[in-house]
């Protein structure tokens, strides 16, 4: 493009999105006037009923003589609850991704026999095809990793004979094996990135059939193949505590309307990557290690709590750091006490921290967890229950890792896959109608004019 028709274009979208910005704007008063639950939210937070499901339940609330009462949260899987899951595998000194994805995705606890029969077919399952990583993932390497993963999952629909069949089981097929590869698709696009934009080394180390998937990450990201097992073992329990969440979070919600549309799998899980991807949903942990860098670099003494609890002060009044006024890590859409994931999350974190020489930095988070409730029940006046969610300690993790910022996100769509998998499929089993909410229209009537009149 030459210099003169970018200065064309560049002149031509500057005004027109200012006429853009005009005729989109919609008067805020009138979404109270017609009804509408921005968000899909009423005025209190709660989310529109939108479809009943078996695979997660969240629970935020009571009910008591009438009243919802905040309660400290619950997260279910498959009716069990999540924290009794964790402690199962986490005692027996077992990795639990593998019989956690067969619980989401087939409703029961698998045995001994039916989760070693599992693991083999993931394992079967784990195969790219001949030259992808060459022909695609080194082709073009971004440092977006969340969109070189979703321009990788809709390339594979080319190697695909079938496609466009929506049967369970083929569908069953296709979601094990973006279960099985998605590691390799993410770590591989990373390096990728980093030796073509950033003139590192570049390491390609497939995976071991007789390690978990927390193992086979690390195995393949870092360039000795090393690690130890507590790593492994807390990447293993942060995989776990993302994989599912309800079927309102955007991405799985996203999952289930384009499922609906009677849509092919890759082009399915490619929305819902697309939905994570938002700072707003999977992006949020690289924002906690951002702020709490900050913190730590403009704070005198982090271990005085009045300090940080100044500085998360000017933080929540835009004063600081981005200037959007929130601390991030902190308050959820459904929760309010308390995040079980987060809660369970913290033991481990700090288990991994002492064994990092990291503790100093585990006792400043600690501290804003503690403090960053009061500032905002100061600050905002509407103090309705303010807690950490799981994203609060889930970047912390991830450095104490080594895992690069860039993959924080496709972490999360790594565990992800398989509560978006197990959506798909419970959508097709009972959903018999495409999803197509209802939108009003504040337009008046205009009367046309030929050309020669405008």
């Amino acid at each position: 493009m030459t210099s003169n028709k970018k200065e064309t274009i560049d002149s031509f979208t500057h005004k027109y999105s200012k006429i853009c910005q005009e005729n989109s704007w919609i008067d805020p008063s009138l979404y109270n006037a017609y009804g509408v639950k921005r968000g899909l939210r009423d005025k209190n937070g709660e989310g529109v009923l939108a479809g009943l499901t078996n695979i997660s339940l969240i629970k935020s609330h009571d009910e008591i003589d009438g009243k919802r009462i905040p309660c400290d949260g619950k997260l279910l899987y498959r009716g069990y609850n999540i924290t009794d899951l964790v402690k199962g595998f986490a005692h027996n000194q077992q990795y639990g991704f593998e019989e956690i994805t067969y619980l989401l995705l087939f409703g029961s606890l698998p045995n001994e026999e039916q989760l070693a029969h599992f693991k083999d077919i993931l394992v079967e399952s784990r195969n790219l095809p001949k030259n992808f990583v060459r022909d695609v993932i080194m082709k073009a390497p971004s440092r977006d990793i969340m969109n070189s993963l979703t321009k990788s999952v809709l390339t594979l629909a080319s190697y695909d004979e079938t496609i466009d069949d929506v049967s369970l089981d083929n569908v069953l097929r296709q979601c094990l094996m973006l279960i099985s590869i998605f590691p390799m698709l993410c770590v591989y696009g990373y390096h990728a990135y980093n030796h073509y934009e950033c003139n590192e080394s570049f390491y390609i180390h497939r995976p071991d059939d007789q390690l978990s998937t927390a193992q086979n990450i690390l195995k393949m990201l870092r360039p000795d193949k090393q690690f130890t097992e507590l790593e492994a073992k807390v990447l293993d329990i942060a995989l776990v505590l993302h994989m599912e969440h309800g079927g309102g979070n955007n991405s799985t919600f996203t999952t289930r309307v384009v499922s609906s549309s009677g849509s092919d799998t890759y082009s399915v899980i490619a929305a819902a990557l697309s939905s994570l991807k938002g700072p707003k949903h999977g992006g949020a942990n690289i924002k906690v290690v951002e702020m709490v860098a900050d913190i730590k670099s403009h704070v005198a003494n982090p271990k005085d709590e009045e300090e940080v609890k100044s500085y998360l002060t000017k933080i929540l009044n835009k004063k600081v750091f981005d200037r959007r006024g929130l601390i991030y890590g902190m308050g959820h859409a459904v929760y309010s006490i308390s995040d079980p994931r987060a809660q369970i999350f913290k033991g481990f974190v700090e288990k991994l921290a002492d064994d990092r020489g990291r503790r100093s930095d585990f006792e400043l988070y600690a501290m804003i967890e503690r403090l960053a409730p009061r500032v905002i029940a100061e600050e905002r006046k509407i103090y309705k229950g303010v807690s950490a969610n799981v994203d609060f300690y889930s970047g912390f993790v991830y450095s104490m890792l080594d895992i690069p910022l860039e993959l924080y996100t496709p972490l999360f769509a790594m565990a992800r896959i398989v509560g978006w998998s197990a959506h798909r499929l419970e959508e097709l089993v009972n959903a018999d109608k495409i999803i197509r909410p209802a939108y009003e229209s504040p337009l008046m009537d205009k009367d046309y004019r030929v050309m020669q009149e405008r």
